[in-house]
C-alpha cells in the first residue's frame, strides 16, 4: 500500500505558509492538474490528491490536526494515525474502556469532501447576473449500487466476527489491573457488514469518478472573490455520509472604463477647457446603455456628479447604486495658431476685477460671437 504524501508536500508549500499561500498554490496546481485540460496521464489522480490536501489544510481545525497529529481529523488518528505506535484510541481502550472507539460513527459513514471550482465572468455580467455552465470532476455515487458497494443487497451479510455490533470487546492486563476495552471490529471497519461480492462498477467503495456538468446561476450584485456555496455538490460520502459542498469561486474581470465601489458604478470624464467653462452636454455610458449628461459651466476638476440609480441592483443586498462621474479638466498641450491667439486675448483681460476665470471665459466667447 502506497505511502499517503505530505499535504505540504503536495501542494508545495512550507508549513508556515498563510491561507492565501495556500489557496494561491491550489489554484495554481487544480488548474494544470484538472483532468478536463491536462495532458498528463495521471491528471486524474493528482487531481484528487491535490483535492483531498486542500480540503485539510484549508480548515483550520482539520489543518490544526493535521499539523500535530499527521492526520486531519481525530477518528482518522484513533483507527491507527501514528505509524508504529499508539494512537488515541490505543491509549483510551487501554485504560478506560475503549472511550477512543466509542466516538467513531459504528456504521462508517463518513462526509464526501467539499470541491472547489472558479468560474471568471464579465463585469456586466457580474452586474447583471448570469447563468454559466460548471464542469467538475468527482467522486460521486454509484449508480449501479446506489452506493452500497455490493453487487445486490443479498450480497451484504451481517459481520459474524462482532455479530452486527460494528466494535468487539476484548480484555488485558495493564498496570491497574484487568481492563475490559471495546475496539473497532478489525473485520468489517465498524460498520457491522460484510460484503461477499463488491460491486463490479466501484469495486466496493460505493463512489466512481465522474463528471458533472452544472446549470449555476450566478446574482447580480455578486463581486470579485466572493464564493458560491452549491450544498451537496461536492463529493459523495462515505458508506451513506452525506456529499460535501460545492464551492465556486467568482474571479470578475475587470472593465475599460468603469470601476466598483460597492453598488456604486464610478466613471471618470475628461473634459476640454471650453465645455468646463461654458458648460456642455456630454453623451456617455452606462450599464444600461447611453445616457447625456449636463456639464454646469465653471465646474472644477475633480468635481463629481451622481446619476441616480444607474449603479448596480444588487439581488443578494436588495440595494442598487448609483453611478458617479468625476470630471477632469484636460489642460491642452498642444494648441492650433487661432486657439493661441483666442487663449492670448482672454490672457489680457483684467483679472484683478473678476476673479471668476470661467465667467470671464464664458463672457469673452459671448462677445466673440456678437
Amino acid at each position: 500500500m502506497a505511502t499517503k504524501r505530505d499535504y505540504y508536500e503536495v501542494l508545495g508549500v512550507s508549513r508556515d505558509a498563510s491561507q492565501e499561500e495556500i489557496k494561491k498554490a491550489y489554484r495554481s496546481l487544480a488548474k494544470k492538474y484538472h483532468p478536463d485540460v491536462s495532458t498528463d496521464p495521471n491528471a486524474t489522480e493528482k487531481f484528487a490528491e491535490i483535492q483531498v490536501a486542500y480540503d485539510c489544510l484549508s480548515n483550520p481545525e482539520k489543518k490544526a490536526n493535521y499539523d500535530r497529529f499527521g492526520t486531519e481529523d481525530m477518528n482518522g488518528f484513533a483507527s491507527g494515525g501514528t505509524e508504529g505506535g499508539f494512537g488515541f484510541e490505543d491509549i483510551f481502550s487501554s485504560f478506560f474502556g475503549g472511550f477512543g472507539a466509542n466516538t467513531r460513527s459504528r456504521s462508517g459513514a463518513k462526509r464526501g469532501s467539499d470541491l472547489q471550482v472558479d468560474v471568471t465572468i464579465t463585469f456586466e455580467e457580474a452586474a447583471f447576473g448570469v447563468e454559466k455552465k460548471i464542469t467538475v470532476t468527482k467522486l460521486d455515487t454509484c449508480s449501479k449500487c446506489a452506493g452500497l458497494g455490493a453487487e445486490s443487497k443479498d450480497d451484504i451479510e451481517t459481520c459474524k466476527r462482532c455479530n452486527g455490533r460494528g466494535t468487539i470487546i476484548t480484555q488485558q492486563n495493564t498496570i491497574l489491573g484487568m481492563m475490559r476495552s471495546e475496539n473497532t471490529c478489525p473485520d468489517c471497519g465498524g460498520t457491522g457488514k460484510k460484503i461477499k461480492h463488491v460491486c463490479s462498477e466501484c469495486n466496493g467503495s460505493g463512489r466512481v469518478r465522474r463528471v458533472k456538468t452544472l446549470n449555476v446561476k450566478i446574482p447580480s450584485g455578486i463581486a470579485d472573490d466572493q464564493v458560491i456555496r452549491l450544498s451537496g455538490e461536492g463529493e459523495a460520502g462515505i458508506k451513506g455520509g452525506s456529499a460535501g459542498d460545492l464551492l465556486i469561486h467568482v474571479n470578475v474581470k475587470k472593465h475599460d472604463i468603469f470601476e466598483r465601489d460597492g453598488n456604486n458604478i464610478l466613471l471618470d470624464l475628461p473634459i476640454t477647457f471650453s465645455q468646463a467653462a461654458l458648460g456642455a452636454s456630454i453623451e456617455i455610458k452606462t450599464l444600461y446603455g447611453l445616457v447625456n449628461l449636463k456639464i454646469p459651466s465653471g465646474i472644477q476638476s475633480g468635481t463629481k456628479l451622481k446619476l441616480s440609480g444607474k449603479g448596480i441592483d444588487n439581488k443578494i443586498n436588495g440595494k442598487k447604486g448609483d453611478q458617479i462621474v468625476t470630471v477632469t479638466v484636460v489642460t491642452p498641450n498642444s494648441l492650433t495658431a487661432e486657439q493661441k491667439k483666442i487663449f492670448t486675448e482672454l490672457s489680457k483681460t483684467d483679472e484683478t476685477k473678476n476673479n471668476n476665470i470661467f465667467e470671464r471665459i464664458k463672457n469673452f466667447f459671448k462677445s466673440k460671437n456678437n
